[in-house]
């Protein structure tokens, strides 16, 4: 494919590398040293309509997923904590309300929610289920024409701020369905901040459900596994250009540095071992692009991609890690430093390993599907 961008994609781009250079970019460093939920920049990535580009107007914009993902790019080469709370938000966070809530849900959760001012969070993981969703042990019973939730989640991102949160829970025994819950709710209880190593400032924890009354069921009773099918490879092309984006910022920073420093009379990029660096970088970091990118394409072209996707997230996240490790040799102590990027990138780049299905569950998808 062509990935030449057109020029409503281009003008996309350059509105949040232009925001991310005045906005996010001076205020990084801050976040992960004093980790706090971004709220004005959150607020600032509503107003330039990125929650809304993936849906149909008049809520969104109904731009395509090659637009999305050079959005998330540029986030994630600004600040990760930033980029990984907008991007649940754009897509998990709100997804199911917009899909299979009341035209009451929409108007009070969601579309605050596209404009920035309300949050949403999905509840997905628990203590004893991450990859395999169907060792959920929350329950669901329906009681009185509602439905009352017991169990327990955690790394719930944005849990310790969010206004209402999509919930999975098992309604029988291989049946998983998805239900709306709202801040405030009987028996619904923010639970232990989990502290992390990196993307400090996407703020997460635990949820506790002590019959906690449902505010909807979402979608059929017993269909939640499906649903998440629908948005899996796309939450994974979004996680791929999460990892292109700490990628991209760690490999700047180690050029910029290596054309600074000077070591026995001459600048480090002149050496051939930091040539080698470098060079590894970028080709990494550009076949993670391309790779983002071409399964981004295919989504918009409504071909199959699950297993482009799953490539694209594999590659991308390794290329980060393997990326961010490399920056740390060429800047060495400086890198070490912790009022060095490239010690934040090290901690951050972790996180795309975790998000949309870790190296191994890919791989073994990826095998299977030829």
């Amino acid at each position: 494919m062509d990935l030449a961008l057109r020029p409503e994609q281009a003008e996309i781009q350059r509105t949040f590398r232009d925001f991310v250079a005045r906005e996010v970019a001076p205020v990084a460093r801050a976040l992960d040293e004093s980790p706090r939920f971004p709220r004005e920049l959150f607020e600032r990535v509503g107003e330039l309509g990125f929650f809304g580009m993936r849906y149909p107007e008049p809520l969104g914009t109904g731009a395509d997923v090659v637009s999305a993902v050079l959005v998330v790019e540029e986030l994630a080469a600004g600040s990760l904590s930033l980029a990984a709370a907008c991007t649940m938000q754009s897509l998990m966070g709100t997804w199911f309300v917009h899909r299979f809530g009341t035209v009451e849900q929409r108007e009070r959760l969601l579309v605050p929610a596209l404009a920035g001012r309300a949050i949403g969070a999905i509840c997905m993981t628990e203590p004893d289920a991450g990859s395999d969703l169907f060792a959920i042990s929350t329950r669901a019973v329906a009681e009185g024409g509602t439905w009352r939730l017991t169990g327990s989640k955690t790394w719930v991102t944005s849990a310790p701020v969010a206004d209402f949160f999509t919930v999975f829970a098992r309604t029988g025994e291989d049946r998983l369905s998805v239900f709306l819950l709202e801040r405030g709710a009987e028996g619904l209880e923010i639970g232990r901040a989990i502290e992390k190593a990196g993307v400090r400032s996407s703020l997460t924890s635990e949820v506790h459900l002590d019959g906690a009354r449902a505010t909807a069921l979402l979608g059929e009773e017993g269909a939640g596994g499906g649903y998440l099918r629908e948005i899996l490879a796309e939450i994974r092309v979004v996680t791929a250009a999460l990892a292109v984006g700490v990628g991209r910022a760690a490999y700047e920073e180690a050029r910029r540095y290596a054309g600074e420093r000077r070591q026995f009379g001459k600048l480090i990029e002149r050496h051939p071992a930091v040539q080698e660096h470098l060079a590894e970088m970028a080709t990494e970091l550009e076949a993670a692009r391309r790779l983002t990118h071409w399964a981004a394409w295919r989504s918009d072209q409504r071909l199959p991609n699950a297993r482009e996707a799953s490539m694209a997230k594999l590659f991308a996240s390794e290329a980060a890690n393997r990326i961010a490790d490399r920056a740390a040799r060429v800047t060495a102590s400086y890198g070490y430093a912790t009022d060095s990027p490239v010690q934040r990138y090290l901690r951050d780049a972790r996180f795309v390993l975790i998000g949309g299905g870790t190296s191994e569950i890919l791989r073994m998808n990826i095998a299977r599907e030829g």
